[in-house]
């Protein structure tokens, strides 16, 4: 019998099916209920958000970072299980990356070129840099928490979709206090904190993510 085929097998024995299932709930909404606390309690809501929501690039901004960190948590659950099909769901991480690379297309065809480096520096680069991190804290521990009870045959890849989850969730977490709404900021800075969980999570799942 091929290893695969063993993984597979031992993976769907109910008992471990239900664990995985269970902790993988309890992580994800534990993970997001910390991080928007978090949020709340230290630099807060934005505190225009009633009256700049009305406009394109803020609910582009909110919808967008939406939709990576549903379709990034749907990738990081379907990993932890052998023999559950990848392409798909890795396929479909294309679509919110398409849609800030119009966003940027448009904007630069929008605005004057001496125009383009204030909106893609913003105003808090170095805090997106840090702070999307931060929040990433909570649900990136609960995701590999949760992987444990699973069984990734791939130890660096689950824990760069675990990583990747927790940074998707975390900018779209931020992305409600954020007051840089640019896409050219959103795809700079928001990408390269999320890069850097992605990173920390292969490192890290090379070894804690063995079994």
């Amino acid at each position: 019998m091929k290893t695969d085929d063993l993984i597979t097998l031992m993976t769907q024995d109910a008992p471990v099916g239900m664990r995985y299932g269970r902790a993988l709930a309890i992580a994800i909404v534990a993970g997001f209920v910390f991080s928007a606390l978090l949020l709340v309690v230290t630099v807060g809501l934005r505190h225009n958000m009633a009256t700049v929501f009305e406009t394109a690039r803020v609910c582009f901004k909110i919808v967008v970072t939406i939709v990576l960190a549903v379709l990034a948590v749907r990738l990081a659950m379907r990993i932890g299980r052998p023999g559950e099909p990848m392409r798909i769901p890795t396929l479909l991480l294309a679509v919110p990356a398409l849609m800030v690379a119009v966003a940027v297309v448009a904007e630069l065809v929008v605005l004057p070129s001496d125009a383009w480096k204030a909106n893609l520096v913003g105003r808090n680069a170095l805090f997106c840099l840090f702070f999307v991190p931060v929040l990433s804290l909570a649900p990136f521990a609960g995701l590999f928490w949760a992987l444990k009870k699973g069984a990734p045959a791939n130890p660096t890849a689950a824990g760069s979709a675990a990583g990747f989850a927790a940074g998707a969730v975390a900018a779209a977490i931020y992305a409600w206090h954020c007051p840089d709404d640019s896409p050219l900021f959103l795809a700079t800075w928001y990408t390269i904190a999320i890069a850097i969980m992605t990173l920390s999570g292969a490192l890290l799942g090379r070894r804690w993510l063995r079994w």
